[in-house]
């Protein structure tokens, strides 16, 4: 088992930053790959980032290419989604899991454990 919390959202005005963090505990950290999802109010959950177990490659939604940073800290058992030059469309709960797939794993079908979420929300 692995249990994820999930901090640092809030309310931040349109062109901020945020910084989310993700904490774990449980099984080894270093061993799974680590995703962000969204969601926001009557939409699916989507895919944000991942990136890899050893934090050498991550992967991003299109949508958050060059705002948005995934990065790990293995010692800490964290995983960070900086997300810069927020817009309105990005207000959503977001959500850390854990994934044991191999590849590249942007469906939440995909992922074995995840957080409680924490709300995001971009102001005009």
């Amino acid at each position: 088992q692995v249990q994820l919390v999930e901090s640092g959202g809030g309310l931040v005005q349109a062109g901020g930053s945020l910084r989310l963090s993700c904490a774990a505990s449980g099984r080894t950290f270093s061993s799974y790959g680590m995703g962000w999802f969204r969601q926001a109010p009557g939409k699916e959950r989507e895919f944000v980032a991942e990136i890899s177990w050893s934090g050498s490659s991550t992967y991003y939604a299109d949508f958050v290419k060059g705002r948005f940073t995934i990065s790990r800290d293995n010692a800490k058992s964290t995983v960070y989604l900086q997300m810069n030059s927020l817009k309105t469309e990005d207000t959503a709960v977001y959500y850390c899991a854990a994934t044991g797939f191999t590849g590249w794993a942007t469906g939440s079908y995909e992922y074995d454990y995840w957080g409680q979420g924490t709300q995001v929300t971009v102001s005009t």
